[in-house]
């Protein structure tokens, strides 16, 4: 950035920029504030904002029950005791060796405070 800088004594008072550089300036100003207001609107409405490593791991296929846990900062023991399961049965659920029943993907969302279909793992259904 090339500003000038304008002094009153010692303390700058105003800067002057290229105004191609002001205006690059304004709309990443526009776009953090268009962010913030979008993060209120998501809280407001009990909706939580997913970080970016948590999509990347779902979008690269990793399992979301794993991936909500481990966002969660729980164990695969903390998780099935607080689901009422076995830590063998989530493992097996983890690594895609077991299929899920209903009931055990509801206390399982339950305990990660997320929605049941935030659990499963659509890419290769056809979903409508």
């Amino acid at each position: 950035m090339t500003a000038q800088l304008i002094k009153r004594g010692d303390k700058p008072e105003w800067a002057v920029l290229p105004y191609e550089e002001y205006l690059a300036l304004k709309e990443k100003a526009e776009m953090l504030e268009d962010a913030a207001a979008f993060d209120r609107a998501m809280m407001a409405a009990g909706e939580e904002a997913m970080p970016h490593e948590v999509v990347k791991r779902l979008v690269e296929g990793e399992n979301p029950i794993k991936v909500w846990r481990i966002y969660r900062g729980l164990t695969q023991h903390n998780l099935a005791e607080q689901a009422g399961l076995s830590q063998s049965y989530l493992a097996m659920m983890e690594k895609g060796e077991r299929e899920v029943t209903v009931k055990a993907l509801k206390q399982i969302a339950k305990v990660l405070r997320v929605d049941i279909d935030d659990l499963i793992d659509t890419r290769d259904q056809d979903v409508m």
